[in-house]
C-alpha cells in the first residue's frame, strides 16, 4: 500500500465532523494504489451537496458522499486520485436512522468513497457485492463492523 496525502477541506459549520487525522487513517486504509497519491476530502452542508449532485448526477437533493476521480489529460501523470465530497448533515441523519455511530458512518463514507475514486462501482449486483466485501474487510481492519448489517436486519422484518 503506497502512502496517500490527504487533504481537508472542511467548510461545514458545526462540531460534529471528525478529526482529520481520522480522515487520514480511513482513507490511506482504502488506498488500494501501488503508487503515492492524493485525495481531496471536502466537507460540506447540505446546500452544496444538493449543488453537486443535481449538476453531475442529476439528483436534486443532497447525498451522503460525492466521488469525482481525477482524470489526468493525455499523456500527463499527476499522482492524484481525486475529490471526496461528503455532506455531514447527510451522514449525521443517516448514522442516527441506521442506528450506527456517527464515528463508524463516516468512515464507512470515506472507505465508500475511497473505492469509487479507484473504479469501484455498485451499480450491478455482482460489483456491488464485490465493492461491499472489501468495504466490510477495509472497516473491519479499521476496527468497525459490517456497515450493512443493521440495514439488511431492517429489510428482513
Amino acid at each position: 500500500m503506497s502512502e496517500l496525502t490527504v487533504d481537508i477541506q472542511n467548510v461545514f459549520e458545526g462540531s460534529s465532523v471528525p478529526a482529520d487525522t481520522q480522515f487520514q487513517t480511513w482513507a490511506q486504509n482504502a488506498w488500494l494504489g501501488e503508487h503515492p497519491s492524493e485525495v481531496t476530502v471536502r466537507i460540506v452542508d447540505t446546500l452544496e451537496s444538493q449543488s453537486l449532485n443535481n449538476e453531475f448526477r442529476g439528483k436534486d437533493k443532497p447525498t451522503n458522499v460525492l466521488s469525482f476521480p481525477f482524470e489526468a489529460p493525455a499523456g500527463i501523470t499527476v499522482p492524484l486520485a481525486g475529490d471526496l465530497v461528503i455532506c455531514a448533515p447527510v451522514v449525521e441523519r443517516e448514522a442516527a436512522e441506521q442506528d450506527k455511530t456517527p464515528t463508524a458512518h463516516w468512515a464507512h463514507m470515506v472507505v465508500h468513497g475511497m473505492l469509487h475514486l479507484q473504479g469501484y462501482d455498485h451499480v450491478d449486483d455482482e460489483d456491488a457485492e464485490a465493492m461491499e466485501a472489501l468495504e466490510i474487510r477495509l472497516l473491519g481492519q479499521l476496527g468497525f463492523g459490517n456497515p450493512y448489517e443493521a440495514e439488511e436486519t431492517e429489510q428482513d422484518s
